[in-house]
């Protein structure tokens, strides 16, 4: 070949690498963005079927023990079957297996719009959550199979939580609009043609699996992942007993048995998932995963900042309702300025303060601002206002979240091997709906608890009408500063283990 030649090869091969980088690049924004909907579909759903809760127990005349199966129905699977879809998937393949959740999602949406009776749209909750546990993991690995550690991982991640984040509040505000204006059925039915886009335009555009799954185990080397059996169902187990208990204490009490039973199973299944764990040739959680101190540091803080954020979202729509006088739409429509604060931060800001300070400076930095959020949040009052009382504490703590999420996101998963990715991003969302679940029932025990020694205190010697409105709205009100109260604690707490155990350098 002449020199010549050889010159016009070489123009041409890097004219093609020149065109294949920006199509490269587009093809996995446009995968990100795929996954990050899915995400937000998947929250959107938990949010969703609150604003129609009283719609459904009208009509088909539920009482409000089985009414509450529609919220615990999709959170109980959902958090037990978290890591074993992680695991699943890097045995069976991360697009496979998220592509397969999303299907199963479509077909159980579709089955509780169409329910007949409040028995098969409980049984389609639970299918619900089922399905939502094989794609949780699967959109977070997809994230870290398409970016490689860095800043491209850091800004993708960013998108990742605003979307989290979006579809948690336009769930009730979407959910307020369809149930008021086209009917309850609609929140489901909503998501079929959804899904069906999603997946049609996935098998076209997410990179396809590897042949070869692997992980890095503890001693295993280059080994084919295995599922550990044993420690699936024994984890499996543990969390669903511990969210069945805490369900039932919050609205039993926890001196009853069908809180105390369950949760001493789940205390002992724990015990026995460690022991089997410690002894298996493959665990379900390999020691490799968590030897890591960032994220292991980044899968506590993220389980505690988990039980303080339901709290916050649960507490405050209340304190507007039944407090400010809101309609559950105008609530949700007021938590808008959070939702576009998460999503700014998170998609914008983030990754640019990470680049300059280090992702657990901007970690520890989030903690600070959630903490100041929730001891704003304290000082709610009876004849308080939304402007004043609410908005800066939802603003400071929504801005907190913006930089939290997304930095706890990418300390759990960096550097992990591409064979177990999929555990990472099952223990990084059971970290969050694990910590959820014990948020919400500790503190709306607390709350509840306050509210009823309030009530007692401040009963009016004349029972006349705005009296007693003037007396149950001081004590709600009492029982809402105390949550705050503690999660400004929680958060506190959490803040000092992170500043002891965290290196806040620039190098992750």
């Amino acid at each position: 070949m002449s020199s010549g030649t050889g010159e016009r090869g070489g123009v041409a091969g890097t004219a093609a690498a020149a065109v294949a980088v920006p199509h490269a690049a587009r093809r996995h924004g446009l995968a990100l963005f795929l996954v990050s909907t899915a995400q937000f579909v998947l929250q959107l759903d938990f949010s969703i079927v609150n604003v129609a809760l009283a719609t459904i127990q009208r009509e088909f005349d539920v009482s409000a023990a089985d009414l509450q199966w529609l919220v615990t129905g999709y959170a109980l699977p959902f958090g037990a079957l978290l890591l074993l879809g992680g695991r699943v998937g890097d045995l069976t393949g991360h697009r496979r297996l998220l592509i397969t959740g999303l299907v199963l999602f479509g077909v159980t949406s579709l089955a509780a719009g169409l329910a007949p009776g409040d028995g098969l749209l409980i049984g389609a909750r639970f299918a619900q959550g089922a399905s939502a546990a094989l794609v949780a993991p699967m959109t977070l690995a997809a994230v870290t199979d398409l970016y490689a550690d860095g800043p491209g991982r850091a800004r993708a991640l960013g998108i990742y939580q605003g979307a989290t984040a979006a579809g948690a509040t336009t769930g009730i505000v979407l959910g307020g609009i369809l149930t008021s204006f086209v009917g309850w059925r609609a929140i489901f039915l909503v998501n079929p043609p959804v899904i069906i886009v999603l997946v049609l335009a996935m098998i076209r555009l997410l990179p396809k699996d590897s042949r070869h799954v692997e992980s890095s185990g503890s001693g295993a080397g280059r080994a084919r992942v295995r599922l550990d059996v044993a420690g699936a169902v024994l984890v499996t187990s543990s969390v669903a007993a511990l969210i069945f208990g805490l369900s039932q204490g919050q609205q039993r009490g926890f001196a009853s048995p069908l809180a105390l039973v369950p949760l001493a199973a789940a205390v002992a299944g724990g015990i026995a998932f460690a022991a089997v764990e410690r002894r298996v040739a493959a665990p379900m959680v390999p020691l490799a995963v968590l030897a890591d101190r960032h994220r292991r540091v980044a899968l506590a803080v993220t389980f505690i900042v988990g039980a303080v954020i339901v709290g916050y979202v649960y507490f405050v729509t209340l304190y507007m309702q039944k407090v400010l006088g809101f309609s559950p739409l105008r609530a949700g429509l007021a938590l808008l300025p959070a939702t576009l604060t998460v999503m700014i931060t998170s998609m914008l800001l983030t990754r640019r303060f990470a680049a300059r300070f280090g992702t657990p400076a901007v970690l520890t930095a989030g903690l600070v601002l959630i903490g100041l959020g929730q001891a704003w949040l304290t000082q709610l009052s009876v004849s308080g206002s939304y402007l004043v009382d609410v908005l800066p504490g939802v603003w400071l703590s929504a801005f907190g979240m913006g930089l939290f999420f997304p930095s706890a996101s990418l300390l759990a998963t960096a550097r992990v091997a591409p064979g177990d990715r999929g555990l990472a991003g099952g223990l990084y969302a059971a970290a969050q709906q694990v910590g959820m679940a014990v948020g919400l029932a500790v503190l709306a025990t607390i709350a509840a608890a306050r509210t009823r020694a309030a009530t007692v205190a401040h009963a009016p010697a004349v029972a006349h009408g705005p009296a007693v409105a003037n007396a149950a709205s001081t004590a709600l009100v009492s029982g809402y500063r105390l949550s705050y109260l503690v999660s400004t604690g929680i958060i506190a707490a959490a803040l000092a283990a992170t500043l002891l155990f965290l290196r806040t350098t620039r190098d992750v």
